[in-house]
């Protein structure tokens, strides 16, 4: 159930919480060997405004953080090839797609051609965390990667970016409990997520329910219960469920979508992931407590660059003993 709180409600910057990873990773870019130069390699295959909007402003972000970013356009029938040549690119060392590519177009491979892309994208450079092996690690909880012997190594998974930048921003309005043991400082929490998407809404509800949160998983037409690993049916409405949600997350792809704001309660953290304001944020303001996130994109492209990092870290290095980053973000001797 939702903190009763007595304070005033409180827009949240995602400035705020974006600015310590950027500068954190242009520490650890400055800390690199001189011969590798990050490169972050963007394909956009569509005229979608807002896509291409969302890679300029990667670029201008990376570029002032010391990473070299380059967008490349092309038809969607020649992203296929792009990509692979990307993947076998010793230059590239983080490869993303703007996506929805082709929407809802079959792949001769089996599912959709987006799913196919996503899988494309070689692990050593997925640096949105969306290929088979993250996605794998992540709904089974497997947060290392595995050496050939099959045992974990020291190199952690990639995880998706605007989830991971999510649970960036709840630990920062101390929503995770730091008292608590890594993997269980959602213990005790119930949240909302009001989208299952592959690329935000599924993932988030693993990433909390792996945490220990009991996480209610809405689309358009279902609801279910998200604990680690397992998926449940439940007779909770969307409204009960918000109305004992701690932490509610807003992706409806629609401007005539708002939360109804009688389903918030005091002291509840709302976040909004969709292109359109799923709140009606005068009413949302007046209830007492609440924290409310209404953009979240600058700390999506901070996590975009950390996970580069971490694929540099993981796979780009020339020599295998050389680390830029500890587990805890330190810079260390290189």
């Amino acid at each position: 159930m939702a903190s009763t709180g007595d304070d005033a409600a409180r827009k949240v910057n995602a400035t705020e919480v974006a600015e310590p990873f950027r500068q954190e990773t242009q520490r650890l870019v400055q800390a690199m060997p001189a011969e590798v130069k990050p490169l972050l390699v963007g394909f956009l295959a569509s005229e979608d405004v807002a896509s291409k909007r969302y890679a300029e402003w990667t670029g201008k972000s990376c570029r002032k953080d010391g990473i070299e970013f380059e967008l490349r356009e092309c038809k969607p029938l020649d992203l296929e090839a792009k990509v692979q040549e990307a993947n076998e690119d010793p230059k590239v060392h983080g490869i993303m797609i703007y996506y929805p590519c082709f929407g809802a177009v079959p792949s001769f491979y089996g599912g959709r051609m987006d799913d196919h892309l996503r899988d494309l994208v070689a692990v050593e450079k997925d640096v949105e965390g969306l290929c088979y092996t993250y996605r794998h690690n992540l709904y089974h909880n497997v947060r290392q990667l595995p050496m050939i012997s099959g045992e974990p190594s020291d190199k952690k998974c990639l995880l998706p970016c605007t989830p991971l930048a999510l649970v960036k921003i709840l630990e920062y309005l101390k929503v995770y409990d730091e008292a608590l043991p890594l993997g269980d400082r959602m213990s005790g929490q119930t949240v909302t997520i009001i989208n299952r998407s592959e690329i935000v809404g599924r993932p988030l509800g693993a990433m909390l329910a792996n945490d220990g949160a009991d996480v209610y998983s809405v689309d358009i037409d279902s609801i279910y219960l998200m604990r680690r690993a397992k998926m449940l049916p439940t007779e909770v409405t969307v409204e009960e469920a918000c109305k004992k949600s701690r932490v509610i997350v807003t992706g409806v792809p629609s401007e005539n979508y708002k939360l109804p704001s009688e389903w918030v309660q005091p002291g509840t953290v709302v976040l909004n992931v969709s292109h359109f304001k799923n709140v009606d944020e005068e009413a949302l303001l007046q209830i007492s407590g609440v924290r409310y996130v209404p953009l979240v994109g600058k700390v999506t492209v901070a996590m975009l660059e950390r996970n580069l990092i971490r694929l540099i870290n993981n796979f780009h290095l020339p020599d295998s003993n050389v680390k830029v980053v500890e587990a805890g973000g330190r810079v260390v001797n290189v």
